[in-house]
């Protein structure tokens, strides 16, 4: 498998694993996904949002990449988050449409990367305004590994809800490999 294969292996376990909370999710009523549980962002809506607004942000510099000018265009378009416990919105319902919007172009973005596009060095500044020049590879990875971690705990306060998201293990994703 190529590094992108890889790349594209994670971008289809993000959409099934965000699949999979936000149908936990919108088992809840309005007052159980604002409720302040203690977690670092507070509630579960808290949680997810942040993940969509750091999704958000680093697609917007990852669109500066000129292999991404095409797949990243409608992200860049985006209104800019304001800060990392935005909440860009308050209802499950619509969260979830973009999260679901989001899924896709993320799929597409990686879809249409090459290997080659994977080693060029990005320039980027951070929330503080601070520059950074790291490989582009390894912010991909960070990316997915963000997804990972938030859902993590958002599939926690989903448990202490009472509700199950089920298998999140991304070796459910990975195909049995035949040769021997």
């Amino acid at each position: 498998m190529t590094l992108k294969d890889h790349f594209g292996l994670l971008a289809s376990y993000n959409q099934w694993m965000n699949s999979k909370v936000y149908e936990a999710a919108s088992l809840l009523s309005a007052n159980d996904l604002a409720m302040d549980r203690g977690a670092f962002f507070d509630s579960i809506l808290g949680t997810l949002n942040h993940i969509l607004v750091a999704d958000t942000i680093w697609l917007k510099r990852f669109a500066e990449h000129p292999a991404c000018l095409t797949s990243l265009r409608e992200v860049v378009d985006l209104a800019h988050p304001t800060g990392l416990d935005q909440i860009l919105f308050d209802d499950i319902e619509r969260l979830s449409e973009r999260r679901v919007w989001l899924d896709q172009k993320i799929i597409g973005w990686i879809a249409g990367l090459s290997d080659d596009d994977l080693d060029i060095v990005l320039t980027y500044r951070n929330s503080q305004g601070m520059t950074f020049h790291k490989r582009y590879s390894s912010l991909v990875l960070h990316f997915f590994n963000h997804q990972t971690h938030h859902r993590g705990q958002a599939s926690t306060l989903l448990s202490q809800a009472g509700k199950d998201v089920g298998v999140t293990d991304l070796l459910a994703l990975i195909p049995n490999d035949i040769e021997v």
